[in-house]
Parts: structure tokens; sequence; C-alpha cells
């Protein structure tokens, strides 16, 4: 096991309150870890807090806000004087956006899925580098934000940069700290969570357990890209997608051209190709 998923480390955990943010706390609680918990839904945080248990603060805000994610910083800081994890995890889905439409939900996506990314790794990341011992600020992507499929764009570009963000955060750590401080990008597949839009989970969807136990053998592993198949998609299906998908600029393909009416055949070749 890491150290840094110790008993008596210290794990701070943007949307909280439910989906993969939940499932990871309860995990990490009953590791001995102690947790400080942050989410909009006060309702949800409360509950969650009660039913996890151990050592354990919360803080409802909003991680567009960086005051608010201060507000988190200091009170993980001044309950237990270090952070072992970051997880910075809150999200939004894409709803009613198109390139050319739906601003307002644009801003809200953007301003949650990525500054909010931002605002957690400029509020914690220098006292994590500061702090004696391992540490690491894993960031929960997309694969939307990978393979870029069409249909809610500001969700996509929102998880695109997150990726970007990480694997630049992901250098710097390395050249400040010689992996003392590690940073990582956890990218989940078909998940069952409370963004879910199905009243019960899907053969084919992974729990949220499943991914916060992924993310955690991932960073044990010193994984950066922590890539989590599912009960439909396997790994060497999610390596050929990401491979066509880079093959788009290597060899001047059109856009998303796995979607487009004269290519998709000859993806679906070659996903056949690569998986054997």
């Amino acid at each position: 096991m890491s150290d840094v998923f110790r008993s008596g480390g210290v794990a701070v955990i943007t949307g909280g309150a439910n989906g993969i943010g939940a499932a990871t706390a309860r995990l990490l609680a009953a590791k001995g870890m102690k947790l400080v918990l942050f989410d909009r839904d006060v309702e949800r945080l409360n509950a969650a807090s009660r039913t996890i248990g151990g050592d354990i603060r919360t803080l409802a805000g909003d991680v567009a806000k960086f005051d608010d994610v201060e507000r988190l910083r200091d009170l993980a800081l001044n309950s237990f004087g270090r952070v072992d994890l970051l997880m910075n995890n809150a999200a939004i889905g894409g709803q009613d956006d198109t390139a050319w439409g739906g601003i307002d939900a644009w801003r809200r996506i953007l301003d949650v899925n990525l500054w909010g990314v931002i605002n957690g790794v400029q509020a914690f990341a220098p006292a994590m580098i500061a702090q004696d011992g391992p540490s690491a600020i894993v960031n929960t992507g997309s694969k939307q934000g990978i393979t870029n499929p069409p249909g809610h764009p500001a969700y996509a570009v929102s998880k695109s940069g997150v990726k970007t963000l990480t694997e630049q955060l992901a250098h710097e750590l390395r050249e400040a700290t010689g992996d003392r401080v590690t940073a990582h990008l956890l990218i989940p597949g078909w998940t069952f969570t409370g963004m879910s839009s199905d009243p019960v989970k899907p053969d084919g969807a992974w729990t949220a357990e499943q991914v916060a136990e992924r993310m955690i053998s991932g960073v044990d592993a010193r994984d950066f890209y922590i890539l989590c198949p599912d009960n439909q998609v396997t790994p060497g299906v999610d390596a050929a997608r990401i491979r066509w998908a880079a093959g788009d600029l290597a060899e001047n393909r059109p856009a998303l051209s796995r979607w487009h009416k004269d290519w998709a055949a000859k993806f679906a070749t070659y996903v056949e190709e690569q998986i054997g």
C-alpha cells in the first residue's frame, strides 16, 4: 500500500457527497485515513459524513469559487496539519450545449469542471510541496476529454483541459519534488453515479466503487493515466480508440473521423485488427 493511503493520512475530496467521490471516501475511511469532504449539496454531504464515519470534516461550497477552495485548504490544514491526497473530483454533466449555443451552460461547466480543478491545484499544491513525505493529487478526467465523441462539447472541452493541466502538473511536480508529490489523471469509463440518467445501474457500467478501487491501485502503481474499463469496453478497445483519435491529427483525417460517414467502416476494421 502506498504511503499516500496510509492509516492516519489525510485525504481531501471535492464532489465528495456522492458518486466516485463518496465511494473513494468510504474506501479510504476503511483504511484509517482522515477525510475532508467538499460538495455543494449540503444534505448529501451531511448524509455521507454520517454514513462514512471516522475522523471526518465537511465543508459546503463551490469549487468554481477560489475563496471556497481556499477555505477547504485551510480547514484541512488547520484540522489535520497536512494533506496526503487531494482528489479534484467535483464535476457536472453537459446539458443543452452545442459549439455555437448554450453560452450559460458552457460557462458553468467550464467553471466547475476545469476551473474547479485549477482552483484545487492552485490552493493545495504549494502546501503539499512544502510538507514532508509523499503525497498525490488526483484529477478526475473523462474519456470524453481524450477520444472526444460528438455531443456535449462543453463537457468534452472541460475534461480535455483537465487532461492537459494534469500532464503539465505531473511534469512540474516531478521537476520540483522528484516524484515525492505526484499527479495522476483518473479516467473513468461508463460509470453509474449521481450524474447518470439511468435509475438503476446498467449491466455495461462500472460502479463508483470499482472506479475508486482502480484509482487507489493506479496511484499505488505510480500510474499517471489511470484508465478505467467498464463491463462493455475492454482495455484493448480503449487503446484502439485512443490510437485512432491521435491518428486523426497525425494522418490529417477529418475531425472525429471515427463518426464520419466515409471513415466509420475503416475505424471498425481497425479496431477488429487491433484487438485480434
